[in-house]
């Protein structure tokens, strides 16, 4: 890696610890260049702007999400049922992570910038529904698979998808709000029972 890709990366981890454990008003320019260890005309050539580096942050999250949690739950060879009860069970284990890192559970950082800015900053709220969109592409996907396995009936996957990924990010904010990851565990099997416009048998 060169020195100009591991300087922006460097910034990009930076405002990722810091906007994940704080939030994203609490953070500044100055304090993620002195976390990274750059000065901040080294900031201004990659980014011009705090907006511009959330932008490029919100692709690096999505890159983690992929490797990190849908890497290894949707796998082609289990069931797609069963991806789905992983992809739940690697939420948990992300969000215990977190907590043993750092003391705090963090809840999910697309809902945490989301919450903070999605009524104040609408390239940054596009981008979100944008990464939210990918989510459930991918949700679709399985679930569409499942009613052609005729593991569950017909239903409209496209809602279902929906209704399960709104689901788990409300479990995310109940359990960043009583700092207890257990929640995740505890409740997430539910989604797997959620259809919208389910056909009868």
């Amino acid at each position: 890696m060169n020195q100009t890709s591991n300087t922006r990366d460097r910034l990009l981890k930076s405002a990722r610890d810091l906007f994940y454990a704080r939030s994203y008003g609490h953070v500044g320019v100055k304090e993620i260049c002195d976390t990274a260890g750059v000065q901040k005309g080294s900031f201004y050539h990659f980014f011009p702007s705090k907006q511009e580096l959330t932008l490029a942050l919100l692709e690096e999250y999505f890159t983690e999400l992929k490797d990190n949690i849908f890497a290894r739950s949707f796998l082609p060879q289990l069931p797609p049922m069963q991806r789905l009860s992983l992809w739940v069970e690697n939420i948990y284990e992300f969000q215990k992570m977190t907590r043993e890192q750092t003391g705090k559970t963090l809840g999910c950082p697309y809902g945490n910038i989301a919450s903070e800015l999605s009524t104040l900053d609408e390239p940054i709220r596009k981008g979100i529904v944008d990464m939210f969109a990918r989510v459930e592409t991918e949700l679709r996907a399985t679930l569409e698979e499942a009613v052609r396995n005729g593991d569950i009936p017909p239903c409209d996957t496209a809602t279902t998808a929906s209704a399960m990924f709104a689901y788990i990010e409300g479990l995310m904010l109940m359990a960043k709000t009583n700092n207890d990851p257990q929640i995740v565990r505890q409740l997430g099997s539910a989604m797997l029972g959620i259809r919208i416009g389910e056909t009868p048998p």
